[in-house]
């Protein structure tokens, strides 16, 4: 959902956010102007993913199930699996095309443990399972298989919600 989050100044503490416009996330950000970050660790399981960080919460509790967690001004977490925490109030958007560049002032940040943060390169090497070998197109951002001989043009990955243009056909 979040592709980067960047710090652009110490004070105040700026950061920015590219988030992609076919995301439910992208909707609340622009609607209510404020945004939570979670930064999963090495630790985190696909299941963490699927369930925490490739699911909205516009339609379900993506947290139900799992034993809540709240930082003293509010922000949810899933305990063992999240290293930080932090929140902003947005001040400026920027319009990238496919993704929209939200910056933002720090409201609430919180550091839970010094475990190692998940990187993309780990993610994609250790906990995004490897697809099947099936015909058809996979999505290089979650792993979805779009099984068919030609993807359409305007099909969204029911998963991660990223477009046609994330995904790759399978060799």
């Amino acid at each position: 959902i979040i592709n980067t989050a960047i710090q652009l100044t110490g004070s105040p503490c700026r950061i920015s956010i590219a988030v992609n416009k076919s995301n439910y996330t992208h909707d609340m950000v622009l609607r209510t102007g404020v945004f939570n970050v979670s930064v999963l660790t090495e630790e985190a399981t696909f299941w963490v993913f699927r369930h925490y960080g490739f699911q909205s919460g516009r339609d379900t509790d993506k947290f139900a199930g799992i034993p809540e967690n709240r930082t003293e001004n509010g922000l949810r977490y899933i305990d063992g699996c999240t290293n930080a925490v932090l929140s902003g109030k947005v001040v400026q958007t920027v319009d990238c095309g496919t993704h929209t560049l939200f910056i933002a002032e720090v409201t609430d940040a919180k550091v839970l443990s010094n475990d190692k943060s998940v990187t993309y390169q780990y993610y994609f090497d250790h906990i995004k399972p490897k697809p099947e070998k099936k015909k058809g197109w996979v999505c290089k951002i979650c792993g979805y298989v779009y099984e068919g001989e030609e993807l359409p043009a305007d099909f969204v990955c029911p998963l991660c919600k990223h477009g046609a243009e994330d995904f790759e056909r399978q060799k």
